[in-house]
């Protein structure tokens, strides 16, 4: 640990359309993060696999809406989309990395898509 101690979020909040999720960290740092993007990055093992080969593609979750947050504990949230996922807990750190890594995520999502053939569309 580099003693630094670990981002805490201060506000989460989903927006009327239930499209973004925006969290505001203690360091001042804000996110609005897209229900795809969160959706397409939910740290459950049914999206990450249990290694970084088993990542799972994701396609057809342009329109996937955020239903609701649920409290895990002090150090996360669970995330319930409206396609039925509910699995991933977002810890704190997590939101944090999704935050700090969305271009690049986002963009070797993309990539990935094209790569397969797939699309953000459902089909």
């Amino acid at each position: 640990m580099n003693g630094k101690p670990a981002p805490w979020p201060t506000e989460l909040r989903v927006d009327p359309g239930r499209t973004t999720l925006t969290v505001t960290f203690d360091g001042g740092e804000s996110f609005a993060l897209p229900a795809e993007y969160l959706r397409v990055e939910s740290p459950s093992a049914e999206v990450q696999g249990h290694s970084a080969a088993q990542k799972q593609l994701v396609p057809g979750k342009r329109r996937v809406r955020i239903e609701s947050l649920e409290p895990v504990g002090n150090y996360a949230t669970r995330i319930i989309f409206d396609d039925g996922h509910d699995t991933g807990l977002y810890s704190w750190d997590y939101l944090h990395e999704l935050g700090r890594e969305q271009n690049a995520r986002w963009a070797a999502y993309v990539s990935e898509l094209r790569r397969k053939g797939a699309s953000r569309e459902r089909g």
